[in-house]
């Protein structure tokens, strides 16, 4: 896998057009000014804790005596789920926040950016190839900094697409990961049986 193609699935597993509507809602009843301070702050708490897991990933999964195969597979099933989710969503509320209420850390940072799957997507590149770190953190970068662009400019993609609009790029999204996710798992199947 390659950069750019790394930030792709990144970014696609970040979701911040699927999550728009949520992270408005959330801010909705905070001051406009206070709500870039608040998404600026929450943007580059979720970056620290994913640079954080991918540098120590490798780390964790020699501690846990996991094999790069079962994470491959793994990793594979969770982005399947995710992106079912992604193309079929679930009703209710995701956030439990009061109104006006700031949020900190939970729910933007994580799991909303920084979420169990990219988490995963991050282990498993570090530790199918540990020697290419410093590319899986440039394709973080990119993924992060493009995800950084539309939340920050959430207004304009929010008129643009509209609610509607937002589904249907979700939706497609989801299409698009559900191809990522079952081609690691059948990376993942095949290295375990090779």
């Amino acid at each position: 896998m390659d950069i750019l193609s790394a930030a792709t699935m990144l970014f696609l597993i970040m979701d911040p057009l699927g999550n728009l509507p949520i992270f408005i809602s959330i801010l909705k009843h905070i001051e406009p000014k206070r709500r870039r301070i608040i998404l600026v702050r929450e943007l580059f708490v979720a970056l620290v804790i994913l640079l954080a897991f991918l540098f120590g990933g490798q780390n964790i999964l020699n501690f846990l005596h996991i094999a790069p195969e079962t994470l491959s597979i793994s990793g594979g099933i969770i982005l399947f789920i995710i992106a079912i989710r992604m193309i079929f969503p679930q009703p209710g509320g995701v956030t439990g926040l009061a109104a006006g209420e700031e949020p900190y850390i939970v729910p933007m940072a994580i799991p909303m950016i920084a979420g169990p799957s990219v988490m995963a997507s991050l282990l498993l590149l570090s530790s199918q190839e540990p020697d290419r770190i410093w590319d899986w953190a440039a394709a973080l970068l990119i993924a992060w900094s493009a995800s950084f662009f539309v939340l920050m400019f959430n207004n304009f993609f929010h008129k643009l697409l509209g609610e509607k609009g937002l589904k249907a790029v979700e939706r497609l999204m989801g299409l698009l990961l559900v191809m990522i996710s079952t081609q690691m798992f059948l990376d993942g199947l095949k290295d375990f049986i090779g």
